[in-house]
């Protein structure tokens, strides 16, 4: 049993890192938007970028190496219960909404925003992209929260 514990344990990390990245980053990059700062905003975006790679992807690995190995160790049914289904299938959409939406809008807004990060004005393609940067990353938080309530709950 040692080893379902310990693989449970980097399961519940990967999810901690995974869902507080994405919910923190959003909310202090809204922050450091309204500030209207150049340097500021310019500041936040790059963080948003180190995070995705230092949170937001351990995070994933994390989640699916403990889920999946903690499941295999004790002979779980990966494709038999409702909520295990739906829970992989909603990870699934969120990861690509993520990969297909928001990774490309960061990019572009990364690179825009080096133009910008020693101050001067924030361009309006910028502002356009973080709106919708964060339309999509809280329709991506959306499933995640739904993989997190079937995790506790396990309806049948």
């Amino acid at each position: 049993m040692t080893g379902y514990y310990t693989l449970l344990f980097v399961h519940y990390t990967g999810v901690i890192l995974l869902v507080g990245n994405i919910t923190v980053t959003a909310v202090w990059k809204v922050f450091a938007n309204r500030t209207g700062d150049a340097r500021i905003i310019a500041f936040g975006q790059r963080l948003v970028t180190g995070t995705d790679f230092g949170l937001t992807i351990p995070g994933i690995v994390l989640t699916m190496a403990g889920g999946y190995g903690a499941a295999i160790l004790m002979g779980y049914p990966l494709f038999e219960d409702f909520w295990l289904i739906a829970s992989q299938a909603l990870f699934v959409l969120a990861g690509l909404i993520w990969l297909g939406i928001l990774v490309p809008i960061q990019i572009k807004q990364a690179r825009i925003a080096r133009g910008f990060e020693n101050g001067g004005e924030v361009p309006v393609e910028y502002r356009a992209l973080s709106r919708r940067w964060i339309t999509w990353g809280l329709i991506s938080t959306v499933p995640m929260v739904a993989v997190l309530w079937l995790m506790v709950a396990k309806p049948v």
